[in-house]
């Protein structure tokens, strides 16, 4: 299998130099997948385009979904980037561990969380059950597509480094027991 090596800044066209020296200053690294994602001439700026797009789901929900999607995808890169993500939008470490072993304390959250989980697993198909219980907690159509949406945007960049194995530039995230996840 060819090895993948993160592009520099040279490497990329110049949209993604641009993009690489926005990112620069917004965050003072570009990170490694970001990085990646410039071998494609357009593909960077599309793709930050569709992240940063406006969602019904908070910030706080995304990253839930962000944290399930990568656990049942098994992306260290992801599961590390949204560890931190997820502490700067107020979760604590034990929530996260509990996030990435499918279950949340709040119960609409908790919702999300396992129909996240499910429609990854399956892709795309979830337990009735998990459905009509993140409709019972105040979830409506408009935050099902969103749901929708955030989990085909984690699973692209799962399936990115699942497939590059580039190096993680985030701390990386504790392990948790597979069987939690997966059963």
């Amino acid at each position: 299998m060819k090895n993948f090596t993160v592009p520099t800044r040279e490497q990329v066209a110049p949209a993604n130099q641009t993009i690489f020296d926005n990112l620069h200053k917004a965050l003072g690294f570009v990170p490694n997948l970001y990085a990646t994602i410039g071998y494609s001439d357009n593909g960077l700026g599309r793709y930050l385009a569709y992240q940063n797009a406006k969602s019904s789901l908070s910030n706080k929900e995304k990253e839930a979904v962000n944290l399930i999607v990568s656990e049942v995808n098994n992306c260290l890169y992801c599961k590390s980037a949204h560890t931190l993500i997820g502490k700067m939008n107020g979760f604590t470490d034990e929530q996260l561990l509990d996030i990435r072993r499918g279950k949340a304390t709040d119960a609409k959250l908790n919702a999300l969380v396992k129909l996240a989980a499910g429609i990854t697993k399956n892709r795309g198909r979830a337990d009735a059950e998990l459905v009509d219980d993140f409709y019972a907690q105040g979830y409506t159509n408009e935050n099902l597509v969103d749901l929708i949406l955030q989990v085909s945007d984690k699973t692209a960049m799962n399936y990115l480094h699942n497939l590059t194995q580039i190096p993680v530039d985030f701390p990386l995230a504790p392990v948790v027991e597979a069987e939690a996840v997966l059963n």
